[in-house]
């Protein structure tokens, strides 16, 4: 078996992409992101996401089991923050990288509407 010291880094990036491929998870780190010090209470979480407790709860075990965030107790509130600086960023670049997309598909679509069709008009009467 090998060591998780000599997994390579494309398989543990991969693993990275795994834990954020839900958009709970998506919401909860773009929660925490605007967040004071990029960290929030459970309960806010719960507030914001509208999720039931059992399913945030599974959403950030796997965001911890995974590295992405961190949490720490203080009497009966739990608090998650992003376990690196760096994941606000990597949310933003995403967000970018998507809008830019959907831009091109957008002025594809707009092209494409604007292509002679004459023929194409009349054929669902």
């Amino acid at each position: 078996m090998i060591s998780a010291a000599q997994t390579p880094l494309y398989e543990i990036k991969a693993n990275l992409f795994k834990a954020l491929a839900h958009p709970a998870r998506i919401r909860v780190l773009e929660l925490l992101a605007a967040a004071p010090d990029t960290a929030a209470p459970v309960s806010y979480l719960l507030a914001e996401t509208g999720l039931e407790a059992s399913h945030l709860s599974q959403h950030l075990a796997t965001l911890r089991r995974h590295g992405v965030v961190t949490s720490a107790r203080s009497a009966n509130a739990v608090t998650y923050r992003l376990a690196h600086p760096k994941i606000s960023e990597l949310l933003a670049i995403a967000r970018i990288f998507l809008l830019d997309s959907l831009a091109d598909s957008n002025e594809q679509l707009r092209l494409a509407q604007e292509l002679p069709g004459g023929h194409l008009q009349g054929s669902a009467s």
